[in-house]
């Protein structure tokens, strides 16, 4: 038998963790990276594939500029699918957020799906690096163990007639028929997968980003485009260690804030970042080994951040890993040009 949902101390714990703590960078930051991404190939115009990129854009009826605009709020807006809901074990209701969260701007369940760890290796779903698992945290942090209590046993939403809790079932979406099945790209699951929270092996952003790239070649948008890029998230040490917790917001918050004081993004430092990942082929339909390289590069680089909260020490790791994450949206625009020129 299911576990009793946990106690209202659960919930008030849990409201006062977890407002945007799964979001990694904001959703304003993630516009900015792109932006600066498209500024900083039009400052290398030789070593990138910007003219491409700035044809593509006139060719569907956008300025560069404006192309930058849609791609941006794409990138800004995968924070705020509503794709995946959670039911309770007990009343098999299902919701897109933590209840008492309805209304308000905080994570959404969508947000367990941007994560890729690099503590462990292949995942349940062969997936060379998995996504956000409980089971599976190196380092846990606050908000793991609190969203687990009040997750704990909760199964992801199947659709009318599957798992249910024991006295209902609410479907409201089916995720694990439609967003988990997009996001599989390859890699196998079953619903068991999904039938207790603290078991699920949630899949890796980088397959989220391959799903949207395929859309994208068979409909060459500014919006499908900036949902791929939306995985700049690897570049968060948090989410490629897996964890909820460890400073997660609080790093967030940081890097929207000291952005531009900090010069996090300089160009320069986007240049030397550029000679770290692997171009991608102008006709590759895989885009996640360039993801793959910006996880691995967080995973490394970025873990003073997990523990200190130090100026200093985030000045530090932040201008390492957002020029990185501005170089991997570089290798993805320099192949998406390619598509939106044909």
């Amino acid at each position: 038998m299911r576990r009793a949902l946990p106690s209202w101390r659960f919930g008030l714990a849990l409201a006062a963790l977890l407002p945007a703590a799964a979001q990694a960078f904001s959703p304003d930051t993630h516009a900015r990276l792109v932006i600066d991404a498209v500024n900083y190939m039009a400052a290398h115009p030789t070593t990138t594939n910007y003219q491409k990129l700035v044809q593509g854009a006139n060719k569907a009826g956008y300025t560069i500029d404006q192309f930058a605009q849609a791609m941006s709020q794409g990138a800004h807006d995968v924070d705020y699918f509503e794709d995946t809901y959670i039911c309770g074990a007990i009343t098999g209701d299902c919701v897109k957020a933590p209840l008492w969260g309805l209304g308000t701007d905080i994570a959404r369940y969508t947000s367990f799906w941007h994560f890729q760890d690099h503590a462990h290796g292949t995942d349940a779903h062969g997936n060379r690096y998995g996504g956000y698992n409980y089971k599976r945290i190196a380092i846990v942090g606050d908000i793991d163990t609190v969203a687990a209590g009040w997750l704990w046993n909760d199964y992801l939403d199947d659709g009318r007639g599957g798992m249910g809790g024991i006295f209902g079932d609410t479907s409201r979406y089916n995720t694990y028929g439609v967003t988990e099945f997009n996001y599989r790209q390859g890699s196998t699951s079953t619903k068991s997968m999904y039938a207790d929270y603290q078991a699920f092996p949630f899949q890796p952003i980088n397959n989220l980003g391959q799903y949207w790239f395929t859309q994208f070649l068979a409909r060459p948008t500014a919006q499908n485009i900036g949902f791929v890029l939306h995985t700049t998230d690897t570049g968060v040490p948090q989410h490629t260690w897996n964890t909820l917790g460890n400073n997660h917001s609080d790093w967030e918050s940081w890097v929207l804030t000291y952005y531009d004081s900090e010069q996090l993004g300089a160009f320069n430092l986007v240049e030397q970042a550029m000679a770290d990942i692997t171009p991608l082929s102008p006709t590759a339909t895989d885009v996640r080994p360039v993801m793959y390289q910006l996880g691995a590069y967080s995973y490394a680089n970025g873990t003073l951040v997990l523990s200190s909260t130090a100026h200093a020490d985030r000045v530090m790791v932040g201008r390492k890993v957002v020029p990185h994450a501005i170089a991997m949206v570089v290798n993805i625009l320099n192949r998406a040009a390619e598509r939106l020129v044909q």
